[in-house]
């Protein structure tokens, strides 16, 4: 059911518009659309070879830029494992795109912490069907293990849990103030020009669970602040996630990285039209209506939810800072020194390598993402110890 002159998958389509039919009201919940654009088992963006991921595709992310951003990680990890003093370290990446970060986090600890590697599990938590079977063929040859967060037992892991822009690509519902009041936004059909397409109507809340959100973060929304027309989103998907790691965390870490902000900038009354973004053959737009099935779909996080809800199971939040100033602790900034005094083939390489270093740390673009660490059943002496990225 594609609008015109869009690019849209009409097998999708075709599903998403039966759901709506068979649906109390004829409507779907703007989360449930975007779960099916996104997430379909068959026809969703990340379910089919449509992701396309990269400095030529439809967005990329930091470890396309090098292996300096695993790497470092990878630092973090070490440093994780000598504060709990575990003999055996988990690492559960979740969503890990290509396996391009995974590689480079464990081809780097084995070149330089074997004793770490050796005593190392690595799982990876993949939700779409066609990026494992490409992480598979890129990892082949590392030792790792696939499942689903429901097959890891309670309680088990010890070690760290870590996603790098995952949260941003939950589904989230949309809300609108209308007459003053906390107005959700659904998804239904409508004909044009003889072809149905999706528009928006504005409904009651679907659930009681998105007023109680703006009190967990202690928003005054709906208030005077916020005008007629003020929408924006509420990723209830991000706390439900939250809740299932942590159940499944025993003792360590969860590190967050994801661009977002805090609630008080999230739901700035000036920010009137809410955060969501699409992405399609390396440019964003707004309109999730359109490129259904081949385009991603995207809003920032709002980290002040996930610390708070994190606390409400059993996390306690260690920091939160930038992107940029995570890597510079972790020794980027020594990266790029030394680059004045390496010696490669050539001066183009050299310039490449000192853009990709400097594209990791930009404060306007990956450099400004949120990290987010949190913690589970450390002691005192062990929350103590300080991490090297939050210096």
């Amino acid at each position: 059911m594609p609008q015109l002159d869009d690019d849209s998958n009409p097998l999708l389509c075709d599903a998403i518009a039966r759901d709506i039919a068979c649906s109390q009201g004829q409507r779907i919940t703007f989360t449930q659309y975007m779960e099916a654009a996104l997430y379909h088992p068959q026809q969703g963006y990340y379910a089919t070879k449509a992701i396309n991921i990269g400095q030529q595709g439809d967005f990329l992310t930091s470890p396309h830029l090098g292996a300096d951003f695993g790497e470092l990680l990878a630092e973090q990890f070490v440093q994780m494992g000598e504060i709990i003093g575990q003999q055996q370290f988990t690492i559960v990446e979740m969503g890990a795109g290509q396996g391009i970060l995974a590689a480079d986090i464990l081809g780097y600890l084995l070149q330089h912490y074997p004793d770490f590697f050796a005593a190392l599990e690595y799982i990876i938590v993949e939700k779409s069907n066609a990026l494992q079977q490409e992480q598979q063929q890129r990892l082949k040859n590392l030792p790792i293990k696939w499942c689903s967060l429901e097959e890891i037992a309670t309680d088990s892991i010890i070690g760290c849990c870590f996603s790098n822009e995952l949260v941003d690509a939950l589904p989230v519902h949309q809300f609108i103030i209308e007459a003053g009041q906390l107005r959700e936004i659904y998804v239904t059909t409508q004909e044009a020009r003889g072809l149905p397409i999706f528009v928006e109507v504005i409904g009651e809340l679907s659930t009681p669970q998105l007023a109680e959100y703006f009190d967990l973060v202690k928003i005054a929304l709906p208030s005077s602040a916020y005008p007629d027309g003020y929408r924006s989103e509420v990723n209830l998907a991000a706390l439900d996630w939250l809740k299932v790691v942590s159940n499944r965390l025993q003792r360590g870490y969860l590190l967050t990285i994801d661009y977002g902000y805090p609630a008080h900038r999230y739901y700035n009354p000036m920010r009137s039209q809410g955060t969501l973004q699409c992405y399609y053959r390396h440019m964003h737009h707004n309109n999730p209506y359109i490129n259904i099935g081949q385009q991603d779909i995207t809003a920032h996080v709002d980290f002040t939810a996930l610390q708070r809800w994190g606390e409400m199971c059993g996390l306690d939040n260690l920091g939160f800072t930038q992107q940029g100033l995570f890597l510079m602790a972790l020794g980027l900034g020594d990266r790029i020194a030394a680059l004045s005094t390496s010696n490669p083939q050539s001066i183009q390489q050299l310039l490449q390598r000192r853009e990709a270093l400097h594209q990791l740390i930009e404060p306007t673009g990956l450099g400004g993402f949120g990290v987010l660490i949190q913690s589970k059943n450390l002691t005192a002496t062990e929350t103590a110890s300080s991490l090297k990225g939050l210096k």
